[in-house]
């Protein structure tokens, strides 16, 4: 395999982590190349977040050439040849080159090679089949170069036959177009998932989920989105996900969240949302966050006076009355700009009077307790929190008196 005439020159190529583990990795005399995304990301001058690498050694060999420069080798996939290797706190995953001889849906059984070409033909697109040397040379044997200048997200070789290997490459394949496409998708990819998108049906809703809300985190999901839809994809993982014109809306608007992006993207009854939550498995926090964003609970009109809007961001919270200015505007197209902005710059007051301060005037703890609280402190915000304590308490004071009498 010959290098493509392209170089990487950046400092993490450098770093003392990523070179002790070259050193360590080429003693034997062994090639090792970083793989995929770091690769990728590398060329087109995006943040390298994780770096991983191939080699054409057996992983009992690379845990034991790590070991022998004293750096750490956790055998976190031994099976698939992986290989992780830990210097100056930092985990670098090494793999062997590989082959996949059999294929489970997300599993394969492979064979380590020392074939690079082999290795690149078991990937899913070409843009995250390239490979670079320690110093920077990069090398391309599926196109990936290519493609990746121009924005077209690729499978290697043949894509029905990637799909078939793992069902999830169709969602791979529109989260990939929406970060890093451009254009119209590749066809042949587009016809491949369009064909095979009743496979989908065999994945984990987990990674289904993952799946799709890193595709919404992208800066524009939107062509990918009704790529998706056009291929009868979107309907067969998000049935619910019908109003993308909301979605535009939103954008528009600056919604970047994707748990709100993907709320936008329905029709927002509360039983859609909480049936999505469940189905996805979304965690807890989640599930909750999307059932608060239902419509119907709380209205935030774009012309609520200052002191209405603070009244919700005291019982509601920033983040919730956030979320739902976002998609009441994403579903009628009017600006809560204004809303936003005192969300963002709220700072609450605390209610200055508590339960001991009731007690304290001859009540026993008790429901009556809370009741006369609630009373109070429903009154303070309604009149815009404008009461100091003192005033307080002698409404407190008086209130009691009251009932008494």
């Amino acid at each position: 395999m010959q290098p493509a005439g392209r170089v990487i020159d950046q400092d993490w190529l450098r770093q003392p982590d990523v070179v002790a583990a070259v050193s360590a990795l080429t003693a034997g005399g062994g090639v090792v190349r970083f793989a995929g995304g770091c690769v990728r990301d590398a060329l087109i001058n995006r943040p390298v977040r994780d770096i991983d690498m191939a080699i054409d050694q057996q992983p009992d060999v690379v845990a034991r050439l790590l070991e022998d420069a004293g750096l750490k080798a956790v055998p976190t996939g031994l099976d698939h040849g992986t290989v992780t290797a830990v210097a100056d706190g930092q985990p670098i995953e090494v793999t062997t080159l590989r082959r996949d001889v059999e294929t489970f849906g997300r599993h394969a059984r492979v064979e380590f090679t020392d074939d690079w070409v082999e290795d690149a033909k078991r990937r899913d697109f070409t843009m995250n089949a390239l490979y670079c040397d320690p110093d920077g040379q990069v090398y391309d044997p599926t196109g990936g170069l290519a493609d990746l200048e121009a924005g077209r997200v690729r499978f290697v070789g043949d894509p029905v036959a990637r799909i078939e290997e793992d069902a999830l490459r169709i969602l791979r394949f529109f989260r990939f177009h929406a970060w890093f496409g451009t254009g119209a998708p590749d066809q042949p990819a587009l016809a491949a998932c369009q064909a095979r998108k009743a496979d989908l049906d065999k994945l984990s809703v987990e990674r289904i989920s993952k799946e799709m809300l890193r595709l919404l985190e992208a800066p524009d999901p939107v062509p990918a989105l009704e790529a998706m839809r056009d291929a009868e994809v979107l309907a067969q993982v998000l049935p619910e996900g019908d109003r993308i014109d909301c979605l535009e809306q939103l954008m528009e608007f600056g919604g970047r969240d994707p748990l709100l992006r993907l709320a936008a993207l329905t029709d927002r009854m509360a039983d859609t949302l909480s049936g999505l939550g469940a189905r996805w498995k979304l965690s807890n926090a989640d599930r909750q966050r999307l059932r608060c964003m239902a419509t119907g609970e709380v209205s935030l009109l774009p012309d609520l006076d200052d002191a209405s809007i603070r009244a919700q961001l005291y019982w509601l919270g920033t983040a919730r009355v956030s979320d739902l200015a976002y998609l009441e505007a994403a579903h009628d197209g009017r600006d809560r700009h204004h809303i936003l902005q005192l969300a963002e710059n709220w700072d609450g007051p605390a209610f200055p009077l508590r339960g001991s301060d009731v007690i304290s005037m001859g009540l026993q703890p008790g429901e009556r307790v809370g009741d006369l609280l609630i009373a109070l402190e429903q009154e303070w915000v309604a009149e815009d929190f404008a009461s100091d304590r003192k005033t307080l308490l002698r409404r407190l004071a008086a209130a009691i008196e009251d009932e008494e009498n």
